[in-house]
């Protein structure tokens, strides 16, 4: 398995241990990414057991109240439409594009592990509404779109089986299409989780034209050398993700390293996806503060 197969692995482990699936839900889906009953058994097991201590250290958090409105930005938002565009190597890429009326910059989006979905086609339009042109490129386009899939779960297997360098090419092509879409602009890049972890390979392999990078939640890549980037990056995660917070203590040094500008949010009480407000984690004191926090930061990075 790669890293981030790896990862997305063990997401369906953790929604096991958090209850958001059943045991025989959970294996179904291992199943559809290659994992034999024995592995997927153990990474079951692990998993619940490292849940259970990190539960142990973070019982004291209290969970933030609900908003009087919607998920934040969700009232300014602008439309989304359906686009596609020239990709690497003759593929044509498909993609939701929402234009800001009087642009400030251009956003990249990049989605979960379950695709192209209506809450990532919401932030693009969230984005355009405080002034960002958006562009949130499906990683599964070459498979057909992820539309084709007939539930969320086939879509993660079939990311899942997708190598790495794929989705690279896409998204710094996906970078180049915003590009001419928002001439004379900077541009910035934000995911969430398995894209928070894409963002940060998009900064490791040095693509150019990144200004400002958002990664919610995203694993940092073992080894992960940000020398070739020159963007600003606002790191974003839970205080109860363990899993991907074990993570953080390598970005923050990778960023000083590199001399890039940069700062960590850390939502208190909020765990992993805390972000999705379609998600069971869904926080939404925290998401309120991560989306004013990701405006500031690209109003000072982007413009």
């Amino acid at each position: 398995m790669t890293p981030l197969q790896q990862y997305m692995a063990e997401e369906i482990a953790t929604d096991h241990a958090d209850g958001i699936l059943d045991r025989r839900e959970a294996l179904r889906r291992l199943g559809m990414m290659g994992l034999g009953a024995a592995a997927a058994s153990a990474l079951l097991a692990a998993c619940s057991s490292n849940q259970t201590d990190s539960q142990a250290h973070s019982s004291s958090s209290t969970p933030a109240a609900a908003p009087v409105s919607g998920p934040p930005g969700a009232a300014g938002a602008l439309v989304s439409s359906a686009v596609t565009f020239a990709g690497p190597e003759g593929r044509t890429l498909r993609a939701a594009w929402s234009a800001a009326k009087n642009p400030r910059g251009g956003v990249l989006v990049i989605h979960e592990n379950t695709g192209l979905t209506d809450f990532i086609r919401s932030v693009t339009g969230r984005f355009a509404g405080i002034g960002y042109s958006a562009l949130a490129v499906d990683l599964l386009s070459e498979e057909g779109g992820t539309a084709t899939f007939s539930e969320p779960a086939a879509a993660t297997a079939a990311l899942s089986k997708i190598p790495q360098d794929r989705f690279v090419a896409d998204l710094q092509a996906g970078v180049t299409e915003l590009a001419r879409r928002v001439p004379d602009k900077k541009l910035g890049v934000t995911g969430f989780c398995f894209g928070g972890g894409l963002t940060w390979m998009l900064l490791t392999a040095g693509t150019p034209n990144i200004a400002a990078a958002t990664p919610f939640y995203g694993p940092f890549p073992a080894g992960g050398d940000l020398s070739r980037s020159k963007a600003a990056v606002l790191a974003i995660y839970g205080s109860l993700d363990a899993r991907v917070g074990a993570t953080r203590p390598a970005a923050e040094a990778a960023l000083q390293q590199a001399g890039l500008p940069h700062e960590t949010f850390i939502a208190q009480g909020a765990d992993h996806a805390f972000f999705n407000d379609t998600g069971a984690r869904y926080n939404a004191a925290g998401a309120a503060e991560a989306w004013r926090r990701v405006g500031d930061w690209y109003g000072r990075y982007l413009g």
